[in-house]
Parts: structure tokens; C-alpha cells; sequence
């Protein structure tokens, strides 16, 4: 069983650290997403990942691609495909909203976090802009800095 984190009544299955490195995110939001029987079990058992997901937009509904949610072990015959689409569930002012967004400005919207609050599963969506190549290499500067200024704290003690 994965480890899973507790927060204010929130069990958090899985967030996605690349999108946070890829991409400077705004405007989070909260949303259901419809799932399978075998899907929500996986999800109890804390077997998911957001690596490479993003959402699209289709005839007025929102979909998450490429959110991989591996096969239930005891499930039998009746199983899922593990990256299937899957419908987010949004009112119809938010998908406009984020539609017109994406069209006009140039966002991507991304899933960054999977977790389970009252016993409903939920998934927190934000619009990403995409970082350029420099502004990776700051945050890995910025972050190797830290590391060898608590290294030598650490040492000096």
C-alpha cells in the first residue's frame, strides 16, 4: 500500500511534481472526475500518476488524458484501460471560462493533485503557463543553492 498523506480530512493520493517545474501554474481549482468501481479501488490503494496529464476540451465537457490509474489486482474481468479519457466534472460558467483562456491566452490547464475528501474522489486542476528553458535552469540553481547553504550549516555545527 503507497504511503498517503492526511490534511484536514483530505487523503492525497498524488500530485504532480513535474508541473510544477514545467510550468507557472494559477487559478487552481477543485473538481470531481467520474471514475469505474476498479478505478476508485486502485485510487484507496494509492496507485496513481499525473506524469504527462493535461485536459481537453470536447463538446462542452472537460476530459483529463493520459492520467494513469493501474489495474485493481482482485477486480477480475471487469477492469480498466489504465490511461483511459476521463470526463472532469465542472458547471458550464468554469469550462467556458477556462476554454476561453486557453484559446486566447495561450494557458494549458493541468491536473496537480488527486486526493480524497469525504470520502469523494477530487482532482485540483491549475492553468499552466509554459517556462522556458532558462527559467528551469534558475530553479534548479536556486534549489542546489539552498542545498549547499543547509549542507554547510549542517556541517558547521
Amino acid at each position: 500500500m503507497a504511503k498517503k498523506e492526511e490534511f484536514n480530512g483530505e487523503i492525497l493520493l498524488c500530485t504532480n511534481k513535474k508541473a510544477y517545474f514545467n510550468y507557472f501554474l494559477s487559478e487552481f481549482t477543485e473538481c470531481g472526475i467520474e471514475l469505474k468501481g476498479s478505478e476508485i479501488k486502485a485510487l484507496r490503494l494509492g496507485h496513481c500518476s499525473l506524469d504527462d496529464s493535461y485536459v481537453i476540451f470536447r463538446g462542452g465537457e472537460a476530459f483529463v488524458l493520459n492520467m494513469n490509474i493501474p489495474l485493481y489486482q482482485n477486480n477480475g474481468i471487469f477492469s480498466h484501460e489504465p490511461t483511459r479519457t476521463r470526463k472532469l466534472l465542472l458547471h458550464k460558467k468554469q469550462i467556458i471560462d477556462f476554454q476561453n483562456r486557453i484559446d486566447r491566452e495561450g494557458y494549458t490547464l493541468i491536473p496537480t493533485r488527486v486526493y480524497i475528501r469525504k470520502g469523494i474522489c477530487k482532482v485540483q486542476i491549475a492553468l499552466g503557463k509554459g517556462k522556458k528553458n532558462y527559467d528551469k535552469r534558475e530553479v534548479i540553481k536556486k534549489r542546489e543553492d539552498e542545498r549547499s547553504v543547509m549542507r554547510d550549516f549542517k556541517h558547521s555545527m
